[in-house]
């Protein structure tokens, strides 16, 4: 445990507090939580809820998100304790916290709030506490115009698909508040917290391992971590180059970070570093550039990771938790080593769920998504980042060697087609047209290849992958599927 952070005979950290403010009894009854206009489909995506800001996304629906989270955690958790609230670097995410923060504290709560900070130091604060629960607010990878809240159960994890039920239900009308409140809950700014997860990334890695002598480019992405990455790489002994390092709103992830990783490629190559690491807007995912420039992206990074621990003896059964998207070239590699790799749908919440009911110890996402339960326990692109460097170093290679000597990626086009109307993108499975023609690719490709189509989660498109050993087969089929859902959908 985090002794820093636990609640000891009404003190936090040596801050006194006194006794919560008092409201009137039936406060639910009273707060003027009027119903307002929600789509059909399910507010929680594969990572929260996430929306454009004005549109699905504003205050009045972040003050009920807030409330109903309180009110479900608490009856959860069979007590008031603390939620942690933290946020990135977007324009609107002051407003949502705010607005969150209102809810919280309305339904009996009370607020550590962190402010700026990386997504997975939420979940380890959450964990390591006596905390019931935490928020962030963030819409990860997605442009500045929008955001997201994502919500974790008191274990750190992604709430359960039954607890975010519970929250939907209190925002549709259909749960009511078990009991009377008397007491409002109590805001209280927490940001000394965040060198607790600090010193918790740089731990494992202190004892024979660490990053002297390296050079190394991070692009920060204008986001959540542009005051703790550099901090903690510098603090591991490494040389650092900084893209795009300043809280940024306007600038969060355009043309920059994980997405778009080309300024990254080029500073790796002009200043000859080792290799350089991409960060999404809140850092719960990383890509990296090896020392030539490529890009080298999660299958990689859990091919590497994964070989790394079983040579250590520290990968039970040999198993790699990894999604649907995992190219087929890193499949059978990892079969070749003796390895074992279970796909789930897209969405790390899933590789997690995944990775509790087997007890496998790493999995994640191609995007970059990465989980190591030797070292935490949920998508970290901080902790990832600097157990890749420290990998290797340990090797006495470069990364491009270690890459080289893996394997070979499958060519694997993805295309996004834009489906503005939420109701048609998340009911695509019922258009006829589409299904005939997945069933066409499929029975025409065979075993030389495999098509993903889905919805996403997190964006207002259609998702096409095609997978195939031949490049010009996967872009006919890519060409011929995204053409019918462009016709039917968009």
């Amino acid at each position: 445990m985090v002794s820093s952070i636990t609640r000891t005979q009404g003190n936090i950290r040596g801050i006194s507090l006194t006794e919560s403010n008092s409201c009137e009894k039936g406060l639910e009854e009273n707060l003027a939580f009027s119903l307002i206009s929600l789509p059909t489909t399910p507010l929680f995506g594969t990572d929260g809820i996430r929306g454009k800001v004005g549109e699905l996304l504003n205050a009045p629906l972040a003050l009920q998100i807030g409330f109903w989270t309180g009110v479900v955690l608490r009856n959860h958790a069979g007590e008031a304790r603390p939620i942690i609230l933290g946020q990135d670097s977007r324009n609107s995410s002051d407003m949502l916290a705010m607005a969150l923060s209102a809810g919280l504290t309305a339904a009996g709560i009370e607020v550590w709030y962190l402010g700026l900070c990386p997504t997975p130091c939420v979940a380890y604060l959450t964990s390591m506490s006596e905390a019931i629960g935490g928020v962030m607010i963030s819409a990860s990878h997605n442009p500045p115009e929008d955001n997201g809240i994502k919500v974790f159960g008191a274990d750190g994890a992604k709430l359960p698909q039954a607890l975010q039920a519970e929250i939907e239900a209190g925002l549709r009308g259909k749960l009511a508040v078990a009991g009377g409140m008397s007491n409002c809950g109590r805001h209280y700014s927490r940001p000394q917290l965040i060198e607790d997860y600090s010193q918790a990334l740089k731990r494992p890695l202190q004892n024979g391992g660490n990053l002297q002598g390296m050079k190394i480019v991070l692009d920060l992405a204008w986001g959540a971590a542009v005051g703790l990455a550099p901090q903690v790489f510098m603090e591991m002994g490494a040389e650092i180059i900084c893209l795009h390092n300043a809280a940024d709103g306007d600038r969060i992830n355009v043309e920059c970070g994980s997405t778009h990783m080309e300024m990254l490629q080029a500073a790796v190559k002009e200043h000859h570093a080792d290799l350089g690491f991409a960060f999404d807007g809140d850092a719960d995912r990383v890509l990296a550039v090896d020392n030539t420039g490529r890009q080298v992206n999660g299958d990689y990074i859990l091919y590497l990771w994964g070989r790394h621990l079983q040579q250590q003896q520290q990968l039970p059964d040999n198993l790699i938790v990894s999604t649907v998207m995992a190219n087929l070239g890193f499949e059978r590699a990892w079969q070749q080593q003796g390895g074992r790799l279970i796909r789930t749908a897209v969405g790390d919440q899933y590789v997690q769920a995944e990775m509790q009911r087997t007890g496998g110890m790493l999995g994640g996402e191609q995007s970059g998504h990465i989980l190591c339960r030797h070292y935490g326990f949920t998508g970290d692109g901080l902790l990832t980042a600097l157990h890749l460097a420290n990998l290797v170093k340990q090797a006495s290679v470069s990364l491009g060697e270690l890459v080289d000597q893996s394997f070979q990626t499958y060519p694997q086009l993805l295309k996004n087609v834009r489906v503005v109307d939420r109701d048609r993108r998340l009911g695509w499975k019922d258009c006829q047209p589409i299904q005939e023609a997945i069933a066409l690719a499929e029975s025409a490709m065979g075993d030389a290849g495999r098509i993903l189509v889905r919805a996403s989660g997190t964006e207002p498109v259609i998702r096409v992958m095609v997978e195939a050993a031949d490049a010009e087969l996967a872009q006919h089929w890519t060409n011929e599927l995204v053409a019918k859902v462009q016709q039917h959908l968009a």
